[in-house]
């Protein structure tokens, strides 16, 4: 991967692929990505990003939009935080079992981890125990809904993947991110059913979005929803 600049538009560019047309994304975090066909070379890669300018300052304007109203969350008694599509007010209490759980339309969480001021404490409370649901969760959709779309994934895994929701690796193996867990089950299938997928194209061509149509006819109003209300799946 490298960093290149064309005009006022920086990007990043990804190793070419087998594909016959340029990904361009605008990632999560406002990054721009560009996966070109593997015969493109870098300068050809610029000239296509430069082509498609109007397109990109639109997608970003929109970015900045959306993202202008980013949750911050507190570590106090009464916030709120996302558990598959649903808010769950925040306790916390003296002592329980575990630093974390949900009980009782609760998130309770354990004074002590965030007594400190601690912030940091807290939030790996959180991603463990999206991890842990995750892995449960994202293993038996992906068992569901792969013979659905006909292929045979490897091994899931949810994690921390930086900027993106989900990525399909070349040997078939799956990687979620954490933060989808915050999601409705609904997403969730979307976020699956698409890189499932891309088990059949590495690209988001006609012939991709054709394949998550099969499987998912509604999938436009649940990649929506990711669109315009992803940045508030966050801690």
């Amino acid at each position: 991967m490298q960093l290149r600049q064309v005009r006022d538009i920086a990007y990043q560019l990804l190793p070419g692929a087998q594909r016959q047309t340029t990904d361009i994304v605008i990632e999560r975090d406002g990054l721009i990505t560009v996966r070109p066909p593997l015969r493109m070379t870098p300068e050809q890669v610029d000239t296509t990003v430069l082509s498609k300018r109007m397109w990109i300052y639109r997608n970003l304007a929109e970015w900045r939009s959306l993202n202008a109203t980013r949750v911050v969350r507190e570590w106090v008694n009464g916030e709120s935080f996302p558990y598959l599509g649903s808010n769950y007010r925040l306790l916390l209490v003296p002592e329980q079992d575990t630093p974390l759980q949900l009980k009782d339309g609760r998130f309770q969480l354990l004074r002590s981890v965030i007594a400190a001021g601690d912030t940091e404490a807290g939030h790996k409370a959180f991603e463990n125990f999206y991890r842990e649901k995750g892995q449960a969760r994202f293993t038996d959709r992906v068992a569901h809904l792969a013979p659905k779309v006909g292929v045979a994934p490897g091994a899931v895994f949810v994690k921390d993947i930086g900027y993106r929701w989900a990525s399909c690796l070349k040997n078939g193996d799956l990687h979620f991110h954490w933060k989808c867990l915050m999601a409705p089950p609904t997403v969730i299938d979307y976020i699956v059913v698409h890189e499932l997928c891309h088990i059949y194209h590495r690209d988001h061509s006609a012939a991709f979005w054709n394949e998550v149509d099969k499987v998912l006819p509604d999938f436009r109003e649940r990649k929506e929803w990711l669109r315009v209300r992803g940045a508030e799946l966050d801690l």
